[in-house]
């Protein structure tokens, strides 16, 4: 078998702080059977990113040889196709999709990265690299919250966190469904939330639930609780509703609140939903936002910026411009 051409990916050797990631030198992966291979153009900086580097995920990560790559959202081109795919995807089409870093093949901080075809669809015409790669992971993530809530139109929803990646689509995907919409916006961010089409704007705070209340007297069937309020939020939830958590919590809750902890890798390979995403994008009812673009070596530069808060849109990692040491 002929030697395998290196490539280079940001990766940790050991859990921490952003100063643990570093350019690492890896074989070039080979896509298996089902799999395609993406020339990487440019990856959105996540939470969940930071939570990987952090150890979150150690647990799932503990039959695995170091060097773990993170990153879940990709943007690029196909440069290799495995055995028995389907025939959607060819070699030199752009595309966009979602990784899962505890996989056999790491995350997408790197030049070239395997993927299951059904994880992977065509981008968004007439978008750059650096915004097609903010969509997947934080519209599935809107996406799946909102069909836990199951609710009707024109029932309210309240979602919190609405000028955050997940909050925008929440919202913008919500007042595609008819639903209306209550969103908290903190002091400067209301202009940008009506923007996303919320029919009512709320200030963040201590406040936040008894505004929701005025509002929709008796609580709301359904919150999306995309600033990690856990039980603050529950006041504002009407007996009998809903709450969709990005982070895991699943209580105790009160009133008969149902709790839905959303997991976007569990429609990783969902590809008739990531392609329906796409076309919403497409289409301009979501908004592909991007904060800044910063090249690949400085990950730990946007993974201290992300954490800082107050970004708006997505930090995007560019690799066209390459990797060194």
């Amino acid at each position: 078998m002929a030697e395998r051409t290196p490539m280079k990916a940001i990766g940790l050797t050991e859990f921490g702080g952003p100063e643990v990631l570093r350019v690492v030198e890896l074989p070039s992966p080979e896509p298996g059977s089902g799999e395609v291979r993406i020339r990487v153009h440019a990856v959105a900086v996540n939470p969940t990113d930071t939570t990987f580097r952090a150890g979150r995920r150690a647990a799932q990560l503990a039959d695995r040889t170091p060097p773990y790559i993170p990153g879940m959202d990709v943007a690029g081109v196909v440069d290799g196709v495995g055995e028995h795919c389907d025939g959607r995807l060819a070699v030199g089409d752009p595309v966009v999709g979602l990784v899962i870093p505890m996989g056999p093949h790491g995350g997408t901080y790197a030049e070239q990265v395997v993927v299951d075809q059904r994880s992977v669809i065509h981008a968004p015409k007439g978008v750059s690299a650096a915004a097609a790669s903010t969509l997947l992971l934080n519209a599935v993530t809107a996406h799946l919250a909102l069909d836990a809530l199951d609710l009707s139109a024109p029932q309210a929803v309240a979602i919190t966190g609405a000028a955050g990646a997940v909050g925008g689509y929440a919202v913008q995907i919500a007042k595609s469904r008819g639903l209306t919409v209550i969103a908290d916006s903190s002091a400067g961010d209301e202009a940008l939330v009506s923007a996303f089409g919320a029919d009512h704007v709320v200030a963040r705070g201590d406040d936040l639930t008894r505004q929701i209340l005025d509002i929709a007297p008796g609580g709301v069937p359904g919150l999306t609780d995309g600033a990690l309020l856990d039980g603050a939020a529950l006041a504002a939830v009407a007996d009998g509703g809903a709450v969709a958590t990005l982070r895991g919590w699943n209580g105790p809750t009160e009133r008969d609140i149902r709790i839905h902890p959303i997991s976007a890798p569990d429609a990783a390979t969902d590809t008739t939903l990531l392609e329906a995403l796409r076309d919403l994008a497409e289409a301009g009812t979501i908004s592909l936002r991007v904060a800044d673009i910063l090249p690949a070596s400085a990950a730990a530069e946007a993974h201290r910026r992300l954490a800082a808060g107050g970004s708006r849109g997505r930090l995007v990692l560019d690799f066209q411009s390459g990797l060194s040491h």
